[in-house]
């Protein structure tokens, strides 16, 4: 009874936010047959045509940009960048990304070799292949991009991760790209730093081609 006439002061969570229908607990399906003529020309094998959200990132780039990363169920995410707004009309790039590893950092030493070295170079070789580093900064050093990303998990978990990030391409055929992202992962637990170094390939998909389910 008391419910029906007190509301609750207890701050509400923000909801994770959506774009192109994709959403936390969503679905969808990529065009499978562009996806199987593509694939064998990737370092990513095996790559589903049809996902499972299961959280979903936000970061806000020092651009003005945000960054929307959806988590699913084949080790993968489809991350869509925007400027400007939230809607589709301010999307600029969306790509499909795998996990390729994902190597813990055990101490500060080698924390501080990954980002001094590790994660931007002018370019990084995977599976023999040569991918040139595309955020170059103006002079010498291109220092990573550090961003920090807010996670929504479907338990209703939300967490912080700060991310210091170089993106990487090599040209494939038709015109097109497959991309590389390494980060430096860094979540704080209690009084502890949780480290590691995940290396990522991505391709670029066309809005066209994603179909939501629902």
């Amino acid at each position: 009874m008391f419910k029906k006439w007190f509301k609750s002061d207890a701050p509400q969570k923000p909801a994770a936010p959506e774009v192109m229908g994709l959403y936390l607990g969503g679905s969808f399906e990529l065009d499978a047959l562009k996806l199987k003529l593509l694939t064998p020309q990737l370092c990513i094998e095996g790559a589903a045509n049809k996902h499972l959200i299961q959280a979903v990132g936000q970061a806000e780039l020092d651009s003005g940009g945000t960054l929307l990363r959806f988590y699913t169920d084949d080790d993968a995410f489809l991350q869509v960048v925007l400027d400007g707004g939230m809607s589709e009309n301010h999307i600029t790039d969306v790509k499909l990304w795998y996990f390729y590893s994902t190597t813990t950092v055990g101490n500060q030493s080698q924390w501080q070799q990954c980002l001094n070295n590790e994660i931007s170079r002018p370019t990084y070789e995977l599976e023999g292949h040569s991918f040139s580093r595309v955020w170059d900064a103006v002079g010498e050093e291109s220092p990573p991009v550090a961003v920090t990303e807010k996670t929504w998990e479907e338990d209703g978990d939300v967490s912080e991760t700060d991310q210091f990030m170089m993106l990487y391409e090599r040209e494939i055929d038709n015109d097109r790209t497959e991309s590389l992202l390494v980060a430096g992962e860094e979540k704080i637990v209690g009084a502890n730093a949780d480290r590691c170094l995940v290396i990522s390939t991505g391709f670029d998909i066309q809005p066209s081609d994603i179909r939501i389910n629902g």
